[in-house]
């Protein structure tokens, strides 16, 4: 293996690392995300996650274990609190901030250049969502920062212990996502076509492949053991991706705008460019490329926007470098920063916490998502309590956020524990041995081939949110089973 020290002439120096503003930046994201986490109702992901936890395995239908068992540890440790839950999320956020700064200093930006990348990575709306939530974003975003953080160091140095830690931040990625794969072999496919070719002869660059790969073990036999449901839940996030807001027109768009309203949008975009175009970033041309070829692959395969959100750091600090860089030290420039910047804060943050500033259907996802839940809780209770055999009458949702906001608030309202046939839900297992059960969703779909009499009893309205899964939702009621559930249940699985 080669050594672990630097072997070629001295690199170039870096300039000092802005410690005192990342400190300040991160203290006031931290305090931010903290108000946010406490304010911010469930997200229907989040309670997914805790209901999850409840169930540990080595992986689920649509990830592995990681979030989950962090899940699973908050509310054990903090109570279940929204902000104990949240900690994990607001502390990758905050690391964000430190690792967008270094990429800029990594670039040979100084003290401003740093201090500007990270406070466009601090205000992005994106970073302020997924740093207000639990969700698998939040750890694979910071990965992929991390990620490319390490590639850029060692295009400086040529060190071996780089490429060894980009296994180990690999191996902790693919415990909460495997859309890192796409980063590496995006990086793999423009060193191979455009340099650096070296790192492909550096033995640690293998070590810490095999690292990731033994990491990936787990969750592959997890997977291999239950007949891969997510190669299935591909096709469907495809789906569902193309009948929103959120489709392949509106990719590009909307992964502009969660990088930043306005400051984050303009630094995104420009970054990527000078990556592409710089004489003085030219060493780190494949990266530009990797970004593109990032990007191509999610709109051509109908990924969501965030899935990029890991590449806001690098080209957010290449194109605070280059923008000082290339342009006067004066007071115009500072006065744009001092004005555009703030405002872009503000701006964010009302995307947020105001659910109205956007028309519902292009709101944020995780704002509609989080709407409505203990209506709809309310409303499942009053239902259940109206059926002739109450107690004995288990509950069955169209969809798995439905389930996971039952069990979280239903509990309180005297709701046995809910069960869903879709996606990781049904691996949790069928509801209890009953004649009959109260089912909450669109349309009961093959329930009504297995019980003599199916009818809608109500339906609950709410505000905000997605219709059939948060507001508008129907709520039925199957009585006559004519099958045993583990006859059916396997029958009725969706992912």
């Amino acid at each position: 293996m080669d050594s672990l020290r630097p072997q070629h002439p001295a690199p170039a120096p870096r300039p000092p690392v802005a410690w005192s503003r990342f400190a300040s930046i991160a203290g006031c994201l931290a305090v931010l995300l903290a108000w946010l986490s406490w304010s911010r109702e469930w997200y229907g992901d989040e309670l997914y996650l805790l209901a999850a936890g409840h169930h540990l395995s080595w992986g689920y239908a649509d990830q592995p274990v990681l979030m989950p068992l962090l899940a699973r540890i908050a509310e054990a440790a903090l109570g279940g609190s929204r902000l104990g839950v949240r900690a994990p999320a607001v502390l990758t956020a905050v690391a964000g901030v430190l690792i967008a700064g270094l990429l800029a200093r990594e670039f040979g930006g100084g003290r401003g250049a740093q201090s500007l990348a990270a406070a466009t990575y601090a205000i992005s709306p994106q970073t302020l969502d997924s740093g207000s939530l639990l969700q698998t974003q939040a750890v694979d975003a910071l990965a992929w920062a991390v990620t490319t953080w390490l590639v850029v160091r060692w295009v400086r140095l040529r060190d071996g212990l780089s490429l060894l830690l980009i296994g180990v931040t690999g191996a902790v990625a693919v415990q909460a996502k495997y859309l890192i794969v796409v980063l590496w072999a995006a990086c793999f496919l423009a060193a191979v076509l455009i340099g650096p070719r070296e790192v492909f002869r550096r033995p640690a660059l293998w070590a810490g492949a095999g690292l990731s790969i033994l990491a990936m073990v787990p969750y592959l036999s997890w997977q291999h053991r239950h007949h891969w449901p997510q190669l299935r839940l591909v096709g469907a996030v495809r789906e569902e991706t193309a009948a929103t807001a959120s489709g392949p027109l509106a990719f590009v768009p909307l992964t502009v705008l969660v990088a930043g309203v306005l400051a984050g949008a303009v630094l995104f975009v420009y970054g990527l460019w000078r990556l592409l175009r710089s004489a003085a970033l030219a060493e780190y041309r494949f990266l530009g490329w990797a970004c593109v070829a990032v990007v191509v692959t999610f709109l051509v395969s109908g990924g969501r926007y965030y899935y990029c959100a890991g590449l806001f750091p690098l080209c957010f600090a290449a194109g605070s470098v280059e923008l000082l860089r290339r342009t006067a030290a004066t007071g115009r420039r500072a006065a744009m920063i001092g004005v555009v910047w703030p405002v872009s804060a503000v701006l964010s943050v009302l995307l947020l916490v105001v659910p109205g500033l956007l028309p519902g259907a292009v709101a944020a996802p995780t704002v509609r998502g989080s709407a409505g839940w203990p209506g709809l809780a309310d409303a499942v209770s009053r239902a259940h309590q109206r059926l002739p055999v109450r107690g004995g009458t288990p509950v069955v949702t169209g969809h798995y956020w439905q389930a996971s906001a039952l069990d979280r608030y239903g509990r309180e309202r005297g709701l046995p524990p809910a069960r869903s046939p879709h996606r990781g839900y049904w691996f949790f297992g069928p509801p209890p041995d009953a004649d009959a059960v109260l089912f909450v969703g669109d349309d009961p779909g093959p329930l009504r081939a297995n019980f003599r009499s199916t009818r809608e009893l109500t339906t609950w309205r709410g505000g905000l949110g997605y219709p059939g899964i948060n507001t508008q939702v129907p709520i039925w009621f199957c009585e006559g089973r004519i099958a045993p559930w583990d006859q059916i249940w396997p029958w009725l699985y969706e992912p």
